[in-house]
């Protein structure tokens, strides 16, 4: 899936990058526009474009199948932090991901290969964001709210979600590559699935690497407490089990930096997303124990307070 890479990042490394060059460019793949959608979000600090991707499956919910829907989210504050740095950002990698795994369903359907159940892929695209002060290393930051971006980034319809994100400002990864998490679903930190361990070892052709996450990860982002990025923000805003990709290094990479993405873990983590929708849809791929997590949450009662901003301090 080099090739979708590549063609994205050339699109994608430039101040005029928006949603509707994606657009075009999954279009001249064979998508038919009315499956794409694209909503410009603006605010005093700039503005994104959030683009959406449906790919219906053979027996998908969007035929009145009973297939379980996919969400592949591209996790970001923004591709570029013009004008102050030129050039696509080391952040833009989990947008660059998402999309190349969009444009390569997109290619499959278009050649005849249909996945059994519906894939929604889902980013937003801003080449000029602003960045923020982090530990170890700088952020990007968003023009845009969280929750705004639980809005469009979460869709009802996603029955397990895939969220790819760049992880490289931290201490806690000291390899690079690509990493997942454990499940996260309905505020539990549940165990990692050993149906998806199966799809990463088989697409890496190494180990798994699991990347640690504390409580303070699954809640929303905005309560002063830790997180060590913003990964696992999506299982705020849904029901549905999550489980995040990393892209990681061996020494912390600011998010704002430049010249910093690896192509080929880029195509890594794309192509892992594309073999989970596959074992997903044919059912030898499963994010929960759901006989497990019914019997923890009998013994332990809801943890959905975890998916709200909490108590007052």
């Amino acid at each position: 899936m080099l090739k979708q890479v590549m063609d994205l990042y050339e699109l994608l490394d430039s101040p005029s990058a928006s949603g509707d060059v994606v657009k075009n460019y999954l279009c001249e793949q064979g998508a038919k526009p009315d499956l794409i959608e694209i909503n410009r979000l603006t605010s005093d600090n700039g503005a994104s474009d959030f683009i959406k991707v449906r790919i219906p499956g053979t027996r998908g919910k969007s035929v009145g199948g009973d297939v379980p829907t996919l969400g592949i989210i591209g996790r970001l504050g923004g591709i570029g932090a013009r004008p102050e740095l030129t050039g696509f950002v080391s952040d833009g990698d989990g947008a660059l991901a998402a999309m190349a795994a969009a444009a390569k369903l997109v290619r499959m359907v278009h050649l005849g290969d249909r996945l059994p159940g519906d894939v929604i892929i889902t980013t937003h695209i801003c080449p000029d964001a602003p960045t923020r002060e982090h530990h170890p290393v700088p952020f990007m930051d968003s023009p845009i709210t969280m929750e705004d971006t639980w809005l469009h980034e979460v869709d009802d319809e996603m029955d397990a979600i895939l969220s790819i994100d760049t992880t490289k400002g931290n201490r806690i990864m000291n390899y690079r590559g690509v990493a997942i998490s454990p499940t996260v679903c309905q505020g539990y930190i549940l165990k990692v699935s050993e149906s998806v361990i199966n799809v990463i070892e088989r697409v890496t052709g190494q180990r798994a690497n699991v990347f640690p996450i504390s409580q303070q990860d699954i809640t929303p982002y905005g309560n002063t407490l830790y997180h060590l990025n913003s990964i696992l923000q999506p299982s705020v805003a849904s029901q549905a089990p999550v489980i995040g990709v990393a892209l990681s290094t061996e020494v912390p990479v600011a998010g704002c930096a430049t010249g910093a993405s690896h192509e080929v873990d880029i195509e890594q983590a794309a192509r892992f997303a594309i073999e989970v929708a596959k074992d997903l849809g044919n059912g030898v791929c499963q994010f929960v124990d759901s006989e497990e997590f019914a019997e923890i949450k009998r013994r332990y009662g809801s943890m959905q307070h975890f998916q709200t901003q909490g108590q007052d301090a």
